[in-house]
């Protein structure tokens, strides 16, 4: 009985507030734990589609529209062409932006989640229901989450990685007439001159005991590789250098020999001629480009430098490599100043290396000359890419990353970072050639015949001009595996 404001008095049954929801929704006393189940899992597939079973309509419409033009955006962003992951991929900005709507679209899914959840169970419910629908909602949200959450953190870390190695990097020796439409300039060819270093790009010291010019086409991606030793004397340098001015004859001077070799001018030439080639954040690099480009007789448009001291690292973070060892490779030593190594390596086949003997597989030359040594380089390289499946690059692509940034140096633009991945995609299909500058009766380290390299080049990038005679040292020649598992056998006398 219940007297109204006007003093009537009326009589009638008094209901709790959530009662009275209950009964102007009996469905949700009936559903029970499987119906909340269902419908919550519905919200989650489509956000808001909860909200409209339970007949909250203007919610549900509000929720699930955005919902859907955001999923459909961004896979028309992603899906429309390889180009345009690679820029996304590949652009630091857009994927900061990519991490943050990341994580305010997941929040917004975790968050319609629990009210869809809220919404739609029953109101008179045992206690332990409660309990179990809450970890069911955590549990979804931490499975379907998850993923997300990953690919945040992967932006990120990709984000960084980009902006640390291809960021600040200008050289004095980049060409200046590429854009994003036309990333090649219009040549036919874009030549980047990769480099094994025993330190960091700046740093006193560094020894470029590794270097190779990859010429590659920009059509096709058909690739001649051209390997130089690092004790090659007297580099040339192109006549337009101030370089040229210093070391008409060649790179030289007084002094210990070994100050003169190919791979002692990214150490010296800064130390030598500060400033002499203009601005630059690596003057090492732009003199090694000029050195190189001058030699062979073509312009070397980029570098790519890798940090042997790092490369521990990377092996590591991929998990270690397997290669096959013919012979026993030293750890540490030094053959001229009679220091015995501290360690071998032992012959054998498919052997799983560390960091740390990985990095000694591909530097030791104690016992052995720089052939060997290039070859062992070339096993490791084919090492890691074969370590490197997908499945392993996802797993531990922090790490790779972390170390990434340590190990590699280069002066790629940033901008033209999608055009040379679309690039080595074809590379991947296309042929690849090796020209390897060996002491032979044409080719001597020690006083190099430079007219006899410049020809080889241009021989070997000229189809017109490549004979394909027997003894034409740019014509691919069948060479026994050196990672292929064929040990050498002492002679006993």
């Amino acid at each position: 009985m219940v007297e109204s404001p006007d003093g009537e008095v009326r009589v009638g049954v008094l209901r709790p507030p959530g009662r009275r929801r209950a009964l102007r929704r009996p469905w949700r006393r009936a559903a029970g734990l499987p119906g909340t189940v269902g419908v919550t899992l519905l919200g989650a597939v489509l956000p808001g589609s909860g909200f409209l079973w339970t007949g909250r309509r203007l919610l549900g419409v509000l929720v699930l529209v955005p919902a859907l033009a955001v999923a459909g955006f961004s896979a028309w962003y992603a899906g429309r062409d390889l180009r345009a992951a690679l820029d996304l991929v590949l652009d630091p900005a857009r994927l900061k932006v990519a991490v943050w709507v990341i994580v305010v679209a997941l929040s917004a899914w975790a968050v319609t989640v629990y009210l869809t959840y809220r919404q739609v169970r029953p109101v008179d419910r045992p206690r332990w229901t409660t309990w179990v629908g809450h970890l069911f909602v955590l549990a979804l949200v931490v499975v379907v989450g998850t993923p997300f959450v990953v690919a945040a953190q992967y932006a990120r870390v990709q984000a960084d990685l980009v902006e640390t190695v291809f960021t600040d990097n200008e050289t004095s020796t980049v060409p200046t007439d590429v854009t994003e439409k036309d990333p090649w300039g219009g040549r036919d060819r874009v030549n980047v001159l990769l480099l094994g270093g025993d330190g960091g790009a700046g740093r006193e010291g560094v020894r470029t005991d590794t270097l190779i010019l990859a010429s590659i086409d920009t059509a096709t991606g058909k690739t001649v590789m051209f390997s130089l030793p690092r004790n090659m004397m007297y580099a040339q340098f192109p006549e337009d250098s101030p370089l040229h001015d210093l070391y008409p004859t060649g790179f030289t001077g007084y002094g210990d020999p070994a100050s003169y070799m190919l791979n002692a001018v990214y150490r010296e030439i800064p130390l030598l001629h500060p400033g002499v080639l203009g601005r630059s954040t690596n003057e090492g690099a732009d003199a090694v480009k000029l050195a190189v480009g001058g030699s062979l007789g073509i312009d070397v448009d980029y570098y790519l430098l890798v940090n042997l001291a790092g490369f521990q690292e990377v092996v590591d973070a991929i998990g270690g490599i397997t290669v096959n060892v013919n012979t026993r490779v030293a750890i540490n030593g030094n053959t001229d100043a009679g220091i015995p190594p501290t360690g071998w390596i032992e012959p054998g086949p498919d052997q799983h290396l560390d960091g740390f003997h990985a990095l000694w597989f591909a530097r030791g030359r104690y016992g052995s000359d720089d052939y060997e040594r290039m070859d062992r380089q070339r096993c490791a390289v084919a090492a890691i890419i074969d370590a490197a499946d997908p499945l392993t690059l996802v797993r531990r692509y922090t790490e790779l990353a972390a170390a990434g940034k340590e190990v590699v140096y280069s002066d790629v633009p940033q901008r033209l970072l999608p055009a040379f991945a679309e690039l080595a995609l074809r590379m991947k299909d296309a042929k690849v050639r090796s020209v390897v500058f060996k002491t032979s009766e044409q080719f001597f380290s020690g006083d190099p015949d430079y007219d006899y390299l410049r020809d080889t080049v241009a021989t070997a990038l000229d189809p017109v001009r490549r004979p394909g005679r027997r003894g034409d040292p740019s014509r691919p020649r069948s060479t026994k595996d050196s990672c292929a598992y064929d040990p050498v056998v002492p002679t006993v006398s």
